[in-house]
């Protein structure tokens, strides 16, 4: 595996930890470890910059959907200072995975994420 695949690997493996970081403190953290200062990320429902932002919407997700997680679905595909990969969040009563998507993020020197674009694959009516 090269350095470059490694680094593309690390910066999602934080990413998912971030937003799977359910108690608020552990989610600071965990956003402070995937995001560059000034990182941001945007999908057809947010558009946010900072990690007091970002962690906000990683807060409302669980809100929104408890007892889920995000998980990584297939490879992660990098270039340059650019990855993409896709996911889903999967409830951990029964499996079932209502929400999925397909991510690009762009990486800062340091490896953290820059910037997300999310895209949203599948979204149950009404959420």
């Amino acid at each position: 595996m090269s350095a470059n695949t490694d680094r593309y690997e690390n910066a999602v493996s934080r990413y998912f930890e971030a937003w799977n970081a359910r108690e608020p403190k552990t989610r600071t953290k965990a956003v402070a470890a995937a995001w560059a200062v000034g990182g941001g990320y945007t999908d057809p429902l947010a558009d946010v910059v900072g990690h007091e932002q970002i962690a906000g919407v990683i807060a409302a997700a669980h809100e929104q959907f408890p007892g889920f997680a995000f998980r990584l679905t297939g490879a992660v595909e990098g270039h340059h200072d650019t990855a993409r990969f896709s996911w889903e969040l999967v409830s951990e009563v029964d499996g079932s995975a209502p929400v999925a998507g397909s991510d690009v993020i762009t990486l800062a020197g340091d490896g953290r994420i820059r910037a997300v674009l999310g895209f949203l694959d599948r979204v149950p009516d009404g959420a």
